[in-house]
This record gives structure tokens, sequence and C-alpha cells, in this order.
């Protein structure tokens, strides 16, 4: 349902400015503090009955006076301080020539901002547009469509970081294949931490054909190569132990969807399910699940960074032997039974 405007605004301003106003006023008698999450993009257009475009814009106006600031993963939250007195409503120019000079550049920086505030699902043209204080069509100047854009966000994201500068450049010998594996597979993880939206853009089945991915995908492949094996086998190698990094990355992103949807955390989630696990507990029908989840003191803490580091662990051992088997080079240590 549309809001009425009163305080909220004037009636004659913009749905985006009467939505500024009426965050601006909670702001400012105290009852959104700083570090209190405002509304995200999406709620604002469910409770005012507008676009997701014009939440966006009310939110970037917000953000350019200060009042409220973009955290990842959390979504944007009130500012250290708010200001004692409403800084004047300005309204956006209409005149010819002052529209901010856009470039390419600047157009995908502002999309990975809104992907790792509010999640991919708020991403769209407009909202970008709205972001960067321009109009709806100008963005379309530089890229054709959203599928463009979010291509264009993914090889942004994954060139952030390389394995190649985690190690300063350290040359690594033909046995330290493990230690380049695993420099290659935390790279990939930090980046997937920083960009959650990352992992849901992409699959095995039918992978991103970026450049920057292919920067990650060469290190991992340059890591196994040299130890005989056939290309197949060291293809599917590479793509499983991808498939570690990528599998556990995707729901980063999910559970933050689910948070944003419900607005419980995944601590408050699993609390309201708490009846629905005593009933399966008691029910005698799950005897090693009963025994396993009754001797938790607190609970089973679900931690994706230790997921990580211990599946990691699991394919390495596994796979040192088919990497290291007889007649491959091989380092330090026994030869595997």
């Amino acid at each position: 349902m549309t809001q009425t405007t009163g305080a909220a605004g004037a009636a004659g301003d913009p749905p985006y400015l009467r939505i500024v106003a009426s965050i601006r006023r909670r702001i400012a008698d105290g009852e959104l503090a700083p570090g209190d999450r405002v509304p995200s993009t999406r709620s604002i257009a469910a409770e005012w009955g507008v676009a997701l475009a014009t939440a966006t814009k009310a939110l970037t106006t917000l953000r350019l006076e200060g009042l409220v600031e973009a955290r990842p993963r959390i979504g944007t939250v009130v500012a250290g301080s708010a200001p004692a007195a409403a800084p004047a409503r300005r309204r956006p120019s209409s005149a010819p020539g002052t529209e901010p000079e856009l470039t390419v550049d600047r157009i995908v920086r502002a999309a990975v901002e809104i992907a790792d505030a509010e999640g991919l699902a708020a991403l769209s043209m407009r909202g970008v547009a709205a972001r960067l204080g321009v109009a709806p069509m100008s963005t379309y100047r530089y890229v054709p469509g959203k599928e463009e854009l979010i291509l264009l966000m993914a090889d942004a994201a994954y060139g952030e970081e390389s394995p190649a500068d985690a190690t300063a450049g350290a040359a690594f010998a033909a046995e330290d294949w493990r230690a380049r594996v695993e420099v290659g597979a935390r790279t990939l993880w930090r980046l997937y931490r920083k960009h959650p939206w990352l992992a849901r853009i992409g699959s095995l089945t039918r992978p991103l054909l970026v450049p920057n991915l292919l920067v990650h995908g060469e290190w991992m492949l340059g890591a196994l190569d040299g130890h005989g094996l056939e290309p197949t086998a060291l293809f599917d190698i590479h793509v499983l132990l991808y498939s570690h990094v990528h599998g556990l990355a995707v729901h980063l992103e999910l559970e933050a969807d689910a948070e944003a949807t419900t607005g419980q955390s995944e601590d408050q989630w699993m609390d309201s399910r708490a009846p629905v696990l005593r009933e399966l507990v008691d029910s005698g029908r799950f005897p090693t699940f009963a025994k396993v989840v009754g001797s938790f003191e607190d609970g089973y803490d679900l931690r994706l960074d230790a997921l990580f580091e211990l599946g990691l662990r699991a394919l390495l051992d596994g796979l040192t032997p088919v990497v290291e088997g007889p007649g491959r080079s091989r380092g330090p240590g026994p030869a595997p039974v």
C-alpha cells in the first residue's frame, strides 16, 4: 500500500523524495539509531508501492546525504551519526549536460555495490542508473542489458585478487602442487566471501567464460600439470576442486536472501524450528541422528569457513596418490601404499 505524504514529504514531491523524508525523520527521531538496518529496496518497494529503481534512488539519496551507508551482506544501515537537522532536499537537475559522466567502469562498480549490499535479486539497470544519479536509459548506452552487466561484474570481481598476488610472485617447484592448489582455492574463497552473489551466476555445466575467472583456472591447472596426468583426469581434478569452493560459496548468498526474506537470522530460524527438530529426534526413527544431535551442548554451529578448510584438506589428501602416483613426480615423504 502506498504511504500517505503528510510529515513524510510534500504531496508534490516525487515518490522517492517522500520515502527519503520518511526515513530521514525516523533517523532524526531516534527510531533508527546508528548501525540499525534501514528498510531494503525490496521492502521499500513493497511498503510504498513503488518500483525497485525508485526505492534504490531513495536509498542512494540518503547515502549521498551521509545519513546511511551500505555494508556488504548486511544491507543499508544508519551511518555513524545523524545530522542534527535534516539537510535541504536537492532535486536532480534536468538541465541538459548536467548528467555525471558515465563509464562502463562506473556502471560496473555501482552494480557490484548493489549486489554486495542487497543481493543479485535487487540488481536492475534502472537501479544502477538511480544509484549513479543518471537517467534510467543512460546506462544502456554503455552496457546493452542486465545479462551483459552481470558478466562484466563477475569479471571485475574475479579480477580483484589473483593467486599470484597472494604469493607475491613466489616460485613453486613441481612438487609443490598442493601448496599452489591451496593458494588458488583460498583466493577464490576470499572472493566469494567478499561477493557472495558471485557463486550464483555460474554452474559447473554452464561455466562463466570471463577472462579473470580463467586466470584462477590457469593457476590451478598449472599446479596440476606436469605430473603425468591424462588431460581428462587433470581437468576432472580441477573441476572437482573448483566445485568444492563454489558449492559451499553458493550458500553465502542463499542465507543472505533467506534472512532478507524472513527477517530471521540463521540462529533465529533454527530456534523457530526447535519443535520440529525435537519431534524428529524423539520419533525413534533416526537413532544415529538423535545421538549426534543430542551430544551438542549448545547446538551445532555451521561454520562455512571451517567446512571449506576441512573439505579442502580431505580432497587434497585423497588426490595426493592420484597426482603423485607411480611414475609421476613426487615431493618429499613416503610413497603412497
